[in-house]
């Protein structure tokens, strides 16, 4: 079930009766008509929700139109943040709703298409409108603030954001103070001079202080609206007004706990006790705290307090929903656990139990937690984990995990098998096989025709294939490609006919133990077949992602072209979906960065590794962020920056995660070429010695790269016997021509071509540098090449390159100067004179 809106959320606080009236924050507050944000930034206490909330009661523009959006910690994905900010702008625009509809569903993607959407429909709105963030220091999620960004990035003239917060946001706050595009307000601005202190203390006390006793009160609190709040509730029908302040005014270091004390002194016995069950409570409602306190008239309690202005904050005009002031409530609950420890847990279970009912699994599940009530904790996550799933929500999974105890996770096998997932995560290998094991050992235990001791669920029914894919990833990872194959095809036959996930995740894996094992054509029909079921399965940002891989498979393939083709079409598909595709795009954009460093068009790289950084790095754990470094250093390494290129490479392996992708370019081996193009040859022979790399060994795909590597140091001088490094290159040729690797069999004669004599013969000219050609031909030249020996014209071969014409022309000098010819028929047949085609 989703998650359903808590229209409370979109209150506006009614101002507080006895407050003063500051009009020079008021004007402060009006001036923002000329910005595009208004910043009230500044500790707690310091009264920015209440003074937004008079400035939306007191409006003095007419047309002015005022949305509201109170966040809290719940709100820390898009689908929970952005159904709140259309709901709250539709109650002024009519329609709006409908339109943004993207952004109104719960669980959406809200990319930039969608939130444009948003503001094409606010240009069109008469009138000033201003959204209300309040608590936005709350927003912890990068793909909401980014969000948030772009919509202040692109605002239409008269609609203006406000944002109450106790951290300034990350935000180009000095850019728009610079073209006074941003009204400030922080603490300095909102203390109470001493006029307002006095005129609010006489108002809220109903006593006339001596002007030296408000002028302690005002020295002491330093201008804070909370401490001074705090000194009137105490000093109402007090008669030693000027004893209590004297106190206020000694050096109390624990004064705000001392005026809470004093406050909750003077309440009745059944007021307090309200107060101290229902402080395990961040939001109250009527029904709510009737379940929490055992007791009815919940409701009309918070109303009460409300009206008698005891730090209850109403969140809805209706007065249905309330907190507490956030010191207030650390107080009442700091008391509660010092009077009536025994009595949290449950209080936190009734308050589980309430949540449950009413379709809040994140409440539900963080009171259960705090209860100390595990089963019943892991029953909820259980129950939340197609929906958590659903919208990749995984930060939120594995925190609940490791909030379990193990023995809680350790008796269900769902809860097991997603620790082992959160394991996987991690790197822990070792973790992830004894969680599966014990999955295992679970589901074998329970007897034909016997009733688990589990509850059955929708993501307990696919658990077979669930694990058989992750045991398949542990394989994977080890390089047991059998392994592989045998856990794949488990998968396969333990999904059923429309459990597309799994049928996609299966038939991925053994696409890419067919990559592994060097069969290419396989292995891209089959992994296209994944990538359309994951489609089908509505994963599409996974099966976005995989086309990354895919256009990797057709460059070994030797088609650059297809391989871009798929890259493009998925990138511009991942970017229509925005931000909630950032992992997709990430990956996408460092794959068109690693065809452009083939292609020799540095440039064109630099562009798609700045785009996919900043998103790479939200998924430190991702493959999209190892690649990137990876990409990184190649691009630095053919600048010519060696000690770049192997800062990246030493940032590349600790990111690397075994158990996605074959390692088929490992790391070490592409630091190793690295250090040939440096000259440091001694660091690239420690490499051998540390891979066990030789040539001798049988010729397979998976240390195909790093025997090419090794062929590259014989090259760069290495002592070795040179007859040896043509024959592996020989064995490595008829390997990849008889699987189809046509990218391969283009470096492997590149190298072929510098190892043999001018003659052709297998004759080496090895160990000394000198005689080397001046400049081999790059993996890009080389399919340049293969096209210019066809019947396409130059601009019909810009377009199967998915280049520029002038990029082609460029290529093509380069070609001819290597090759020392000056047409296209005489690059031809030199070419073929050298065995590259």
């Amino acid at each position: 079930m989703a998650r359903p809106l808590l229209a409370t959320k979109l209150y506006v606080p009614r101002a507080r009766p006895g407050l003063v009236v500051r009009q020079r924050l008021l004007d402060r507050l009006d001036a923002g008509a000329t910005a595009r944000l208004t910043l009230l930034s500044a500790p707690p206490g310091f009264g920015k929700t209440t003074l937004l909330a008079e400035w939306t009661r007191a409006s003095s523009s007419p047309g002015k139109q005022v949305a509201w959006v109170s966040l809290d910690a719940g709100d820390t994905d898009p689908g929970s943040f952005w159904p709140y900010v259309v709901a709250s702008l539709a109650a002024l625009v009519p329609g709006l709703g409908e339109a943004c509809e993207d952004l109104a569903g719960a669980g959406r993607p809200a990319g930039p298409e969608a939130i444009t959407t948003l503001l094409n429909e606010l240009a069109g709105v008469a009138g000033e409108v201003w959204l209300v963030l309040d608590d936005y220091h709350l927003l912890s999620n990068n793909e909401v603030r980014d969000g948030v960004r772009f919509l202040l990035e692109h605002l239409p003239p008269q609609v203006h954001v406000l944002i109450s917060t106790r951290v300034d946001p990350d935000l180009p706050l000095s850019r728009w103070r610079g073209r006074g595009e941003l009204v400030e307000l922080r603490a300095a601005d909102l203390r109470f001079t001493r006029e307002e202190a006095t005129e609010y203390l006489r108002a809220a006390t109903g006593l006339e202080l001596a002007a030296a006793d408000v002028e302690a009160l005002g020295e002491r609190t330093e201008g804070w609206i909370a401490a001074l709040q705090l000194a009137a509730l105490s000093l109402r029908g007090r008669e030693d007004a000027g004893a209590f302040i004297e106190r206020f005014a000694g050096d109390d270091r624990y004064i705000v706990d001392y005026l809470m004390d004093e406050v909750l002194a003077h309440q009745p016995d059944d007021i307090r006790d309200f107060l101290l069950r229902t402080a395990v409570l961040d939001r109250l409602t009527g029904g709510l705290c009737d379940a929490v306190t055992g007791l009815d008239g919940g409701g009309g309690s918070l109303a009460r307090l409300e009206r008698a202005n005891l730090f209850v904050v109403p969140l809805d005009d209706q007065l249905v929903w309330f907190r507490y002031h956030h010191l207030f409530a650390d107080v009442l609950r700091a008391r509660l656990l010092a009077e009536r420890p025994a009595e949290v847990p449950g209080l936190h279970r009734r308050a589980s139990a309430w949540y449950e009912a009413n379709g809040f699994h994140d409440e539900a599940i963080g009171h259960a937690l705090a209860a100390g009530d595990f089963d019943r904790a892991g029953h909820l996550v259980e129950a939340a984990l197609p929906e958590v799933r659903r919208d990749r929500r995984d930060a939120a999974l594995i925190g609940w995990l490791r909030a379990l105890p193990e023995e809680t996770i350790g008796a269900s096998p769902l809860l097991t098998t997603f620790r082992a997932w959160a394991a996987l995560v991690a790197g822990d290998l070792d973790a992830l096989e004894a969680r599966l094991d014990h999955a295992d050992a679970l589901l074998s235990a329970v007897q034909p025709g016997t009733q688990p001791a589990w509850q059955e669920t929708p993501e307990s029914r696919t658990l077979p294939a669930t694990i058989a894919m992750y045991r398949a990833s542990l394989a994977q990872a080890r390089g047991d490609l059998a392994g592989v194959v045998r856990h794949a095809r488990r998968a396969l036959d333990a999904a059923g006919p429309d459990d597309h996930f799994w049928r996609g995740g299966a038939s991925g894996f053994l696409a890419l133990a067919a990559w592994s094992d060097g069969d290419i054509p396989t292995a891209v029909e089959t992994f296209a077949t994944a990538i359309a079921s994951l489609h089908s399965a509505g994963a599409l940002v996974d099966a976005l992602s995989s086309s990354a891989l895919l256009a990797e498979m057709w460059t070994v393939a030797g088609r650059p072209d297809r391989a871009r083709e798929v890259a493009v079409r998925a990138l511009a598909a991942s970017q229509a979906i925005g931000l909630g595709a950032a992992r997709a795009t990430a990956d996408l954009h460092v794959a068109l960065a690693e065809l452009d460093l083939e292609a020799g068009d540095l440039e064109s790289a630099e562009l798609h590794l700045a785009e996919a950084q900043p998103l790479a790095e939200r998924e430190p754990n991702s493959e999209s962020r190892y690649r990137w470094f990876v990409a990184a250093a190649r691009r630095a390494e053919a600048l010519g920056d060696h000690d770049r290129a192997i800062w990246l490479l030493d940032e590349a392996e600790g990111h690397y995660r075994p158990g996605y992708y074959p390692n088929v370019r490992p790391i070490a081996a592409v630091r190793a070429r690295v250090s040939i193009a440096a000259g440091d040859l001694a660091r690239a022979a420690d490499w051998v010695a540390d891979s066990g790399v030789s040539l001798t060994d049988e010729a397979g795909y998976l240390r195909e790269y790093e025997h090419l590597t090794l062929v590259r140091l014989v090259l760069a001088g290495r002592p070795a016997d040179p007859h040896e490094a043509i024959t592996l290159l020989r064995r490595l040729e008829a390997a990849a021509e008889a699987s189809g690797r046509a990218g391969s069999l283009a470096e492997i004669r590149e190298l072929l071509a510098r190892a043999q004599d001018p003659t052709g013969r297998d004759e080496p000219r090895l160990g000394n540098p000198s005689h080397q050609p001046a400049d081999a031909l790059t993996e890009r030249e080389l399919q340049v090449l293969r096209l210019l020996d066809s019947e396409l014209s130059g601009p019909e071969i810009a377009r199967q390159l998915f280049v520029s014409h002038n990029t082609l022309r460029t290529h093509t000098k380069h070609i001819f100067t290597k090759l020392d010819v000056v047409t296209r028929r005489a690059a031809v047949t030199r070419a073929r004179e050298r065995g590259l085609l």
